[in-house]
């Protein structure tokens, strides 16, 4: 393979890892699209951009999952190093608006940056940023696209690399750029080695933990005009995993799943509006993508939106400061069916309440279907007016209990296929006697059994649940296990304090530490993503999906993480008792 060709193969592996990480948005995504890689010069990848827009959203909003994704490919800490180059929007303009033939890169359907409208930004890209601020490779961000905001600015005079000809992950956001844009030449890569070789060598000498680039320049590779991609999925943003054929039906759940099925395949005809309601952790999120999924198989070309009321009350203020709000109402209200999660958020938000008031009234009244979840039903719901709490009665209200003994086994059984896990039936009764509230508690047992199998390498028997288990499950008559006590005793466990957990720091101990902390809160209490992500430091609640998947993931990995998470559970276990 050529050198071209190589470099061509490990950025697709990137966006391919981009793609897969729930932190990045369809919209995201569409930028990644638009991106060419240039060549590698050591430890930097070099990546052309058509304009600052797309740049700033690549180094700024998506610096962590790139980082991740860059690591994850190259097996090392990379940097990403952008240039300029508009004739690739040129191009893109000019080229025929197919989808490009590499089938794995093009095949999403999301809006592509070039038709996003566009917005001046106050603050002008700096480069007089301190070369270890950007390239500190002990530490990790492990936020989401929301929290990089929130980076501080700096004023620091290292202005040995060309920032001009390459821009790399910068400390804070630039959301929206200048829409004009200054032609490069097209050999400006190859003239700014040396430049990226010496900003190299200035990071080491400022951080000696940096370690000495290496590895000689390769030529840019031929860059194949990307096609922007259609609009039609940038409604929807459904996990591909919550379907109808992955929910586990009970007498728990058979009514709300069998409604569910009926606004799917008649959208505003049978229920409308439908409101679910129940505890964290029922299934009731799994049931909105399922019906989202369900209704597009069904109907070609149906617009669908999914939107937790965090993203809404985002979406609404952004709309607002950006002076947005027609934008904002086409978003919301050119949908066939709008899927809205965990609507109690909005208590006490009056100003977000009186938009979705119109909006559902908008829809309503349109014969568009709007399905909502609460964790509790309407009359109950404090901090909303009556005309609010009224409209979520015009349709079927159903609830969602926890499932008994036969559906948590059956729940654990899917699970248990779904993650492509050997457990035996007997192992699956066990757990499934021990933990009957919360399923996604009961999903958790089963993936702290098999860690420890395989990390012992052994099969997950009945004794092996049952030493995991013991200290696992709560006693009757226990104290509760506030999210404080959680978030106190993880901190106290790792040596920090609770401000420091919630800061925004990213040192790698402390991300670790953060992100062991949203684990156990998602596990061992009925808290929603976004309440753990606003109790921990603000954040975003892609960040707590990503944390619970990353832990999960090294729990069967990483024996020290396996052991650190059992320690903080018995601790804790142990407090609810005394």
């Amino acid at each position: 393979m050529s050198t071209q060709d190589a470099t061509a193969d490990q950025w697709r592996k990137v966006v391919q890892e981009l793609r897969a990480d729930p932190r990045v948005t369809p919209r995201q995504r569409g930028y990644l699209e638009l991106a060419q890689p240039q060549g590698r010069v050591g430890t930097t990848f070099l990546v052309a951009v058509p304009n600052e827009l797309t740049r700033d959203t690549l180094q700024s909003v998506l610096s962590e999952p790139l980082d991740d994704a860059l690591r994850t490919v190259f097996g090392q800490d990379m940097l990403c190093a952008f240039s300029i180059d508009a004739t690739i929007e040129t191009r893109a303009d000019d080229a025929d608006t197919s989808v490009a033939e590499s089938p794995d890169r093009y095949r999403g359907n999301e809006v592509s940056p070039a038709n996003e409208l566009q917005i001046l930004d106050p603050h002008p890209v700096s480069s007089n940023v301190d070369p270890r601020r950007r390239f500190d490779r002990g530490e990790y961000d492990d936020r989401g696209e929301y929290a990089a905001a929130e980076r501080p600015r700096e004023n620091f005079n290292h202005q040995e690399f060309d920032s001009n000809r390459y821009q790399t992950i910068a400390p804070y956001p630039l959301e929206h750029e200048d829409t004009s844009r200054q032609p490069h030449d097209n050999g400006e890569f190859l003239r700014a080695e040396a430049d990226v070789q010496r900003f190299q060598l200035a990071a080491e000498r400022l951080d000696a933990s940096q370690g000495a680039a290496s590895g000689s320049a390769m030529l840019p590779v031929g860059r194949a005009v990307p096609q922007p991609p259609s609009t039609s999925a940038e409604f929807g943003r459904l996990n591909p995993k919550y379907v109808f054929d992955s929910f586990v039906i009970g007498s728990s759940n058979r009514f709300a799943h069998a409604a569910a099925v009926a606004v799917a395949e008649a959208p505003a005809k049978a229920y409308n509006p439908l409101f679910i309601y129940g505890g964290s952790g029922l299934g009731k999120t799994h049931l909105l993508h399922a019906i989202g999924h369900y209704a597009r198989d069904l109907y070609r070309g149906i617009r669908v939106r999914y939107v937790n009321s965090e993203e809404f009350t985002n979406d609404f203020i952004n709309s607002i400061r950006d002076d947005e709000g027609t934008s904002f109402k086409a978003m919301y209200r050119n949908v066939d069916i709008l899927l809205i999660d965990d609507i109690q958020f909005l208590a006490n938000k009056d100003a977000t309440q009186e938009e979705f008031f119109h909006t559902f009234n908008a829809l309503h009244n349109h014969n568009k279907q709007v399905v909502i979840t609460s964790d509790l039903p309407p009359k109950q719901l404090s901090g909303f007016e009556d005309r609010m709490r009224s409209r979520f009665e015009w349709g079927l209200t159903t609830d969602i209990q926890p499932p008994e003994l036969e559906t948590r086994i059956a729940i654990l059984r899917k699970k248990a296929e779904a993650e492509d896990l050997s457990v035996p039936p007997e192992v699956l009764e066990a757990i499934a006697s021990r933990i009957s509230t919360n399923i996604r508690e009961l999903e958790g047992a089963l993936i702290r059994v098999t860690a420890y199998a395989s990390l012992n390498q052994q099969p997950a028997t009945l004794e092996v649940a049952e030493h995991v288990l013991k200290d696992l499950v709560t006693d009757e008559g226990a104290q509760t296990l506030t999210p404080e006590t959680i978030i106190h005793t993880t901190a106290e466990y790792f040596g920090f304090t609770v401000a420091e957990l919630n800061s925004k720091s990213r040192t790698r101990a402390l991300v670790t530490s953060r992100q062991i902390a949203m684990y156990l809160l998602r596990e061992l209490t009925e808290m929603s993503l976004p309440k753990i992500g606003e109790l921990m430091g603000g954040r975003d609640h892609t960040t707590v999906i990503h944390a619970e998947r990353k832990i999960r993931e090294l729990m069967a990995e990483r024996r020290e993480i396996y052991n650190q998470v059992t320690e903080l559970t018995n601790t804790m276990r142990q407090q609810q008792r005394d």
